[in-house]
């Protein structure tokens, strides 16, 4: 079993306790006990109870998440991160998604309050505009909080990128750095954020692991995907899917509701007391939808590798970059299984692109 799939049906089993246990009716009873008063009642008990329900799914999946993000990337031997500082990560992180996750479920009850026969639209909407914000303010005020960043003072490194970045008109004066070593030995780097907050940033990993060839072939990659809009397509397209998402969510539990709604303790779609059968509906369509999510990010990253290898005309040193991915994903699937599973092109494929471009252009007074 992966790991996908393990995620989902420990979600999925956790939410069902909450439900056929009426333990979220519970919950919500104890939030309308806390807070008695008529000002923003509605308000302050979707939020109270939306704080029980992300405690109790943030305990009960701890376990499987230190074993996933802790002891099995030591076990492969992809971090060396101490103990202490993942948990101060994960607080950190904690922290940041109730923040988030209050700010959504309090702008998704107040929609289901006031317009429930069209719920599924607004909530769409809402979704998308949130998302949009959060790349916007991701790069400058969420990211630091995990990883130092710092400018790239070294010409070798900075000057060609940023040649790069001015050839293909993306309006950056700087590159940045940042510390993924600390956590990670995993190569990366990216083109993040919109409007005034877009950064260039590479992690010290690559820095220090990869060739100046795989570097910029890296950043060009990174590049193409903002020459391309993929962070406007992407948001359209999963725009789309949640539309899609939400509609079904809004059919299924009006069914379900009419069924098993009384003995759960749901009074309506409208109230809290239902959010974990919201969320399981939710799980279910998109682990469903699968295949479709991971053929929009895997298209997406096919046209950034095709763009990044005709920016930077770096075949051997993308091949490289490409070659490290055979420490933490299997090089050469099968065409199903990457075509289901996979949100990026496998390496194999990716190694064989960058040679059948470096066979299409070779070197000036070659024969």
């Amino acid at each position: 079993m992966c790991s996908s799939d393990l995620n989902f049906f420990v979600s999925a089993g956790l939410l069902l306790v909450l439900l056929t246990t009426g333990l979220s009716a519970r919950m919500r009873n104890v939030a309308e006990r806390v807070w008695p008063f008529r000002v923003a009642k509605s308000s302050a008990v979707t939020l109270i109870y939306g704080a029980q329900y992300f405690l109790f799914t943030m305990i009960l999946g701890f376990p499987l998440t230190i074993y996933q993000d802790y002891f099995r990337e030591r076990d492969y031997g992809l971090s060396e991160q101490p103990l202490g500082d993942w948990l101060k990560d994960q607080a950190i992180g904690i922290v940041v998604s109730a923040v988030l996750g209050g700010i959504a479920i309090m702008i998704l009850y107040a929609i289901l309050r006031r317009v429930q026969k069209s719920c599924w639209i607004w909530a769409s909407v809402a979704a998308v505009a949130l998302l949009f914000v959060l790349i916007s303010l991701a790069p400058v005020y969420i990211a630091p909080l995990f990883n130092k960043y710092e400018t790239v003072t070294d010409p070798k490194v900075r000057d060609p990128i940023l040649s790069l970045a001015r050839a293909n008109e993306i309006p950056a004066n700087q590159v940045y750095v940042f510390d993924e070593s600390k956590q990670s030995k995993r190569t990366s780097a990216n083109v993040s954020g919109a409007f005034g907050t877009m950064r260039i940033s590479l992690t010290d990993n690559l820095l220090n692991r990869c060739s100046l060839a795989s570097v910029r072939a890296v950043m060009a990659h990174e590049m193409g995907h903002y020459v391309l809009n993929h962070v406007y397509k992407g948001i359209m397209e999963l725009g789309l899917l949640l539309t899609i998402g939400f509609a079904f969510v809004a059919w299924a539990f009006n069914r379900i509701t009419a069924r098993y709604g009384q003995a759960w303790g749901i009074r309506s779609i409208a109230d809290p007391a239902g959010l974990p059968l919201i969320v399981l509906l939710m799980t279910i369509y998109f682990f469903v939808m699968t295949p479709v999510k991971n053929t929009i990010i895997r298209t997406q990253e096919t046209e950034a590798d095709a763009f990044g290898l005709n920016a930077a005309r770096e075949p051997d040193g993308f091949a490289d970059a490409a070659l490290m991915l055979s420490e933490y994903r299997k090089m050469q699937p099968g065409k199903w299984e990457e075509i289901l599973f996979y949100d990026h092109p496998s390496g194999y494929n990716r190694i064989l692109m960058a040679m059948t471009w470096k066979a299409e252009h070779p070197s000036p007074g070659a024969h």
